[in-house]
């Protein structure tokens, strides 16, 4: 198994039992810089209205970049945290299956700034763009 394959199942498994694991987030592929995952729409994705739950989109994109910064923080330090957030919903599904490609844009020894996408996977059309700043965490 390559170390890409390795990596994407630790993702899966690391998951367990938390937001990522209850919103069924499956992480699709990584590399350095980047990370996509997926999530396929169930009921518990929608809101009342029938629609994909802007909560959904936001923690599908979140994820990904959260993720992104874990793997690629600078040297010494030991985890992040998100500091700021913004998505902008531009569409929305009832179905199917949703795909987030997060990219980093800064990677600096105090922060990190991430932007991902948000598309529907059968039609590629886009659901929403998103943009965090994450703080670096370091030993005490």
């Amino acid at each position: 198994m390559d170390d890409i394959q390795q990596k994407l199942e630790r993702f899966n498994s690391r998951a367990g039992g938390t937001l990522p694991d209850h919103m069924n987030i499956r992480f699709t592929a990584a590399a350095a810089g980047e990370l996509s995952a997926e999530i396929e729409i169930q009921k518990h994705h929608l809101a009342p209205n029938g629609f994909l739950h802007a909560g959904t989109v936001v923690t599908l994109a979140d994820t990904a970049c959260g993720y992104g910064c874990f793997v690629n923080l600078p040297e010494g330090a030991e985890n992040f945290t998100t500091i700021e957030l913004k998505s902008n919903h531009l569409g929305t599904a009832r179905d199917g299956t949703i795909a987030v490609t997060a990219r980093a844009v800064h990677m600096g020894k105090t922060t990190q700034v991430w932007d991902a996408t948000v598309s529907n996977k059968a039609t590629g059309k886009t659901i929403a763009l998103f943009r965090c700043t994450q703080m670096i965490l370091y030993p005490k």
